[in-house]
């Protein structure tokens, strides 16, 4: 790995690694050839960026200190928000640098994504993003079969979060990186498209390869849950009941204190059991 993509890169995981991130590089050339033009990042070839996801171990490490430090906030989906602060802490790490952070949310005026997330982590070399085309005479004729991502190390139990562009930053020497081919059979890569796209809410796609970590019981009921819903699981407001007394505020800070108030609702505290996770 070239010397200034290996300085930066291990910046980026002091900020991100210990809060159950992983970070990737790749050169933009690489996502811009997989594309038709109107998805192309609009920067040089050569610039440096890096592809973030998050690890089964995100849940405890980065969202409930998050969630237990910045409370005040008005909270409208916690994860998203988690991960938008500490992608926004790579930007003050590298202040020397042009830095701009695309999460897989954004979307263009035109609602076209901003960053097709899955294309950014197969030429990052992060996971391998098996759509359709990878199967050889498939059998789903006219049906629609929508691609899925799988990590060498946790299968499907993980997420793309984003992209650090390091805007004037180029590295044309950079290798490009394969991701490993963790699904090599057709029958498997069937299964593997059949799952996801036909049975995603049993979590079984994501066994596609043995993980080294899943998601806990307490991090699956909490992705099961319609998000709208998630805040009342948490134990905070709803969406539409923003603090508007210190009393309001003062109900989420004793909800998510490492001693909560009321246990029932406090299941973010490692020490209360979590709900059972819901069935498919």
């Amino acid at each position: 790995m070239e010397p200034l993509v290996a300085e930066l890169k291990q910046k980026i995981e002091d900020t991100l690694c210990p809060f159950g991130f992983e970070v990737y590089p790749f050169q933009v050339a690489w996502y811009n050839a997989l594309l038709p033009p109107a998805f192309h990042l609009p920067l040089p070839g050569p610039t440096l960026a890096f592809l973030v996801l998050s690890t089964p171990a995100m849940f405890d490490q980065a969202l409930k200190p998050f969630l237990q430090s910045h409370h005040l906030q008005p909270l409208t989906d916690p994860v998203d928000q988690c991960v938008a602060y500490h992608l926004g802490r790579v930007r003050e790490s590298l202040p020397e640098l042009q830095i701009e952070v695309i999460v897989d949310y954004e979307v263009h005026p035109n609602r076209r994504p901003k960053i097709l997330a899955q294309t950014a982590a197969h030429v990052a070399g992060a996971a391998y993003y098996y759509q359709r085309q990878d199967v050889e005479s498939d059998p789903w004729g006219t049906q629609h079969i929508a691609g899925v991502c799988i990590h060498p190390r946790f299968g499907g139990w993980f997420a793309i979060r984003g992209v650090v562009l390091l805007r004037g930053t180029e590295v044309p020497n950079l290798p490009p990186t394969k991701p490993v081919d963790c699904v090599p059979t057709r029958a498997d890569r069937i299964s593997l498209l059949e799952r996801f796209n036909f049975h995603w809410r049993d979590w079984t796609y994501r066994d596609a390869v043995t993980p080294q970590e899943r998601y806990s019981e307490e991090q699956k009921a909490y992705f099961s849950t319609p998000p709208a819903q998630r805040l009342a699981l948490l134990g905070l407001l709803q969406p539409s009941e923003e603090p508007s007394s210190p009393s309001q505020e003062l109900h989420i800070t004793t909800l998510l204190s490492k001693k909560p108030q009321n246990p029932r609702r406090g299941w973010l505290s490692p020490t209360v059991s979590p709900p059972i996770s819901p069935g498919p």
